[in-house]
């Protein structure tokens, strides 16, 4: 039975503030190896200060800036604050950069958003890759700071170049949203593969479009594709879990499943996607990878309509169930996701 296509979706995060957001919380080193932050009691703040002060000498930069961030990944973020912010002035772009990552999320400090983008754009003057990354995503953003495109791209090119992986990602889609041509797929390929080789998991997706596009070389590399987009979907990306129940129910590039097409979009409808939910739906109404179930077809259709996914056919197909079945289906839609 045929199903409707998905249209390709491609993954913009200069047009998706909340992308680059994340981004930017979970890209500098301090971030990375952070567990869930502890609420900072008074005396274990004290013991903290007491301990960082013991004796240490002032040009013991290096031991300093380590005693910033260690205060930093346990959860004592005034402590962070006040033990970096010397050293910042004192020209550490290390420490610059924990300075505008704590006035950022407003961490220790009331959140600060402009005074976090004046410390990035320090600390990336002075050579913080890291810096350079953060800065790069407010001149995107242009919230606290005048948007320049230019600008963000050349910084970005030097945190990915630096070894930066989400600056890499970053680069390469900044690369392919202004040359969406050969010469730009070929120019962003090194730094998506950089990405994915630090398990960036929106690169992969990326990777998947650009062989699928035949960007490259002019045809469809379909085996790097489906490879791709396999990686893409087993990170957690639904986009790609969508298309890719899509290409296994088509059977492109001659792998055909349509139960693990099925299985696929049913993961991406349960995390959420509104496409998913109405594929599902048509996959249940026509028995496509399933047993025909018209209550769950009922309730993934009004789910995804309720989301602002209307589809005719499906209106059509509800129209000719059976009343009791669709009052089964609309009693699952409204229990969920409890039900």
């Amino acid at each position: 039975m045929n199903m409707l296509r998905v249209l390709k979706m491609k993954i913009n995060p200069f047009a998706c503030a909340a992308i680059l957001a994340l981004f930017a919380a979970s890209a500098s080193p301090v971030c990375a190896q952070q567990t869930e932050p502890q609420p900072e009691s008074a005396g274990a703040e004290s013991d903290a200060v007491e301990s960082a002060e013991g004796g240490i000498p002032a040009s013991a930069s290096a031991a300093e800036a380590d005693l910033a961030f260690g205060a930093f990944q346990r959860g004592y973020y005034l402590t962070a604050f006040e033990l970096a912010l010397p050293r910042a002035q004192l020209g550490d772009p290390k420490a610059q950069t924990l300075i505008a990552e704590l006035y950022d999320r407003g961490l220790g400090v009331p959140q600060d958003p402009k005074e976090a983008a004046a410390w990035y754009k320090i600390a990336a003057a002075n050579g913080d890759r890291d810096a350079r990354f953060g800065y790069a995503v407010k001149l995107l953003e242009g919230k606290h700071v005048a948007a320049d495109r230019e600008e963000a791209r050349r910084l970005m090119k030097l945190a990915a170049d630096d070894g930066h992986a989400t600056a890499a990602f970053n680069y390469a889609q900044l690369i392919l949203d202004q040359q969406p041509t050969t010469s730009g797929a070929r120019e962003a390929l090194p730094y998506l593969k950089q990405a994915a080789n630090a398990r960036v998991s929106d690169s992969y997706y990326v990777l998947s479009q650009i062989y699928q596009t035949g960007k490259l070389k002019g045809y469809a590399e379909e085996d790097k594709a489906l490879e791709w987009m396999l990686k893409a979907a087993k990170a957690g990306i639904d986009t790609a879990q969508v298309e890719l129940g899509i290409w296994l129910v088509n059977g492109y590039n001659g792998v055909k499943d349509d139960k693990a097409g099925f299985g696929w979009m049913k993961r991406a409808a349960l995390g959420g996607n509104i496409i998913a939910r109405n594929r599902l739906a048509k996959m249940y109404a026509q028995g496509v990878g399933t047993d025909a179930d018209p209550v769950e077809a009922a309730k993934w259709h009004i789910l995804a309509k309720r989301a602002g996914l209307a589809d005719a056919w499906l209106d059509d197909f509800i129209n000719t169930i059976d009343r009791k079945v669709l009052a089964k289906g609309l009693e699952a839609a409204n229990r969920w996701p409890s039900g």
